[in-house]
């Protein structure tokens, strides 16, 4: 099903036993660990899974984990610094999942990763966090335990365990177009819902990729002007918005909206052969 689509954290870091050392470190890790990556031989478990019997993370008030939540790390020499805390949070962008390959290694926790439990890996959100996982393309929805680290592939915003992964709906195609929200355990419950209905509505969910905001209009044109032969097919878009560190406007270079998660890829790996390294994924 997924093996060979499965292309949503080929980079990610998996079985971080040394992680547990993390504690004694001051501010800043450089994350070991024993897989240099995720490919192809990754997949779903060959034991198929009764994901319906499978229930929503149930959030409740823990303490930060002692175990990966450094001030900040690296992995490939790409610094990431992990929030204080998760209050607010709400991020667009695109979700990956993993599988059978890591099931019963050791996450960023400490925990031992279950690929048939409710959970997944962030970047940078404190551990452990309970975040709603929205597909903005079927409405579905769930609700997970952030237990780990990753995906550390380019414009992944989460990487999922398999079941949650098949309750949202995005294991054939190995990624999603999601938004994550992160849930607030001491906050009065909510009215039940269930979480794995198609929505009554749902976004459009148009994929961009955004490679660059000026305050100088010219400065965007030229960037656009750039950008347009990597991607004849797609509009360049400039975009004159707000921002909450700039008076004044800003003007947003954007491509799309583009077809699939691929196409993301495509340009990225281009943009980045041409020295533009920090696009990064817009969801309107």
């Amino acid at each position: 099903m997924a093996v060979t689509r499965n292309t949503g954290s080929e980079n990610r870091w998996r079985g971080w036993g040394a992680l547990l050392l993390l504690p004694i470190l001051s501010a800043c890790s450089t994350l070991p660990g024993s897989h240099a990556g995720r490919g192809d031989d990754d997949g779903p478990p060959s034991v198929p899974v009764d994901a319906a019997s499978v229930h929503d993370a149930v959030p409740r008030v823990e303490a930060h984990s002692p175990y990966g939540n450094p001030t900040f790390y690296e992995v490939d020499g790409r610094r990431y610094y992990v929030l204080a805390s998760s209050a607010g949070y709400v991020e667009r962008g695109i979700a990956s999942w993993y599988g059978a390959k890591f099931h019963g290694h050791r996450t960023s926790s400490g925990e031992l990763y279950d690929m048939n439990a409710m959970t997944a890996a962030h970047p940078t959100l404190p551990i452990p966090t309970y975040v709603e996982v929205t597909n903005l393309r079927n409405g579905r929805k769930v609700i997970v335990k952030v237990n780990d680290r990753g995906p550390f592939r380019s414009n992944r915003l989460i990487d999922l365990s398999y079941v949650a992964a098949v309750k949202l709906g995005i294991t054939a195609e190995g990624t999603g177009l999601v938004e994550v929200r992160a849930i607030d355990p001491a906050a009065p419950p909510q009215t039940a819902k269930v979480a794995n209905a198609p929505a009554a509505s749902r976004d459009a969910a148009d994929l961009y990729l955004q490679v660059g905001a000026f305050v100088d209009r010219e400065n965007a044109e030229r960037l656009s002007q750039r950008v347009t032969s990597l991607s004849p097919g797609a509009a360049i878009q400039v975009r004159e918005g707000a921002s909450d560190k700039i008076n004044g406007p800003v003007y947003r270079v954007r491509i799309g909206p583009l077809p699939s998660v691929e196409e993301v890829d495509r340009l990225t790996r281009k943009l980045t052969s041409i020295g533009i390294v920090d696009s990064h994924v817009v969801i309107d």
